[in-house]
């Protein structure tokens, strides 16, 4: 797997990213001196987390048959410890359909079992930067 990226021709910060055939992009606030017109890094990397949540709780609800109609997830991000190592993402999932307090609570132990989640847990990321 690989992605691409390119800075946009539009935009100060702006950037082209590239995913398979997806195309995204990723910018910083205006406070930061960029355009605001995409998500930042920072977003990008809270929403992997989100998505994978709810695709996890969808796959392991339609195998087993559970009632789960959709899911909504909201993060909110606290950044204010991220310079001493520390940042937190709070999840709030809604769980709708016709679920028991024990499935919702089952289905929530489900989300912190997604790949995404395990990543930014209990993994180590080695990044090996190189340039030519």
């Amino acid at each position: 797997m690989s992605i691409q990226l390119r800075k946009s021709d539009s935009g100060i910060y702006r950037q082209t990213i590239r995913i398979h055939q997806h195309t995204l992009f990723a910018d910083v606030s205006k406070d930061l001196g960029g355009d605001d017109s995409a998500p930042d890094p920072h977003d990008l990397y809270d929403a992997a987390l989100a998505a994978c949540k709810a695709i996890t709780v969808m796959m392991y609800a339609k195998r087993k048959q559970l009632p789960l109609d959709y899911i909504d997830i909201d993060i909110a991000r606290d950044n204010s410890r991220e310079v001493q190592g520390t940042y937190v993402l709070n999840v709030q999932l809604k769980l709708l359909g016709n679920l028991t307090d024990e499935q919702k609570s089952q289905l929530a132990a489900i989300a912190d079992k997604c790949p995404v989640h395990k990543l930014m847990t209990a993994a180590k990321t080695e990044v090996h930067t190189r340039y030519s």
